[in-house]
């Protein structure tokens, strides 16, 4: 498994941890494959989910990290959105 995926699982749940998110939401990685988050925490996996978010991991890293706001990602054209809105828009407050 990628070393990306593997400290991305690591810090979602630790930033999810109690955060109540009840969707399910899909980080696809270009090039490095696809994370799923819901409400037993996240994991490296392609299944279904509510909502899609797709960036490069350059992008995702920074979101994870903090050091990207995901509104302003998405405005910018360095994340995009399949699926429903307000899931993304819960899973970034949660984040934040």
């Amino acid at each position: 498994m990628s070393e990306i995926l593997d400290q991305a699982v690591a810090e979602l749940n630790q930033k999810m941890s109690g955060a109540g998110f009840a969707s399910s939401a899909k980080f696809a990685i270009a090039e490095v494959g696809s994370i799923v988050l819901d409400a037993s925490g996240a994991r490296i996996s392609d299944e279904d989910a509510d909502v899609t978010l797709s960036a490069d991991a350059d992008t995702f890293q920074q979101i994870i990290s903090g050091e990207m706001n995901p509104t302003g990602a998405f405005m910018s054209g360095k994340l995009t959105i399949d699926g429903d809105m307000g899931v993304a828009m819960q899973l970034a407050s949660a984040l934040a």
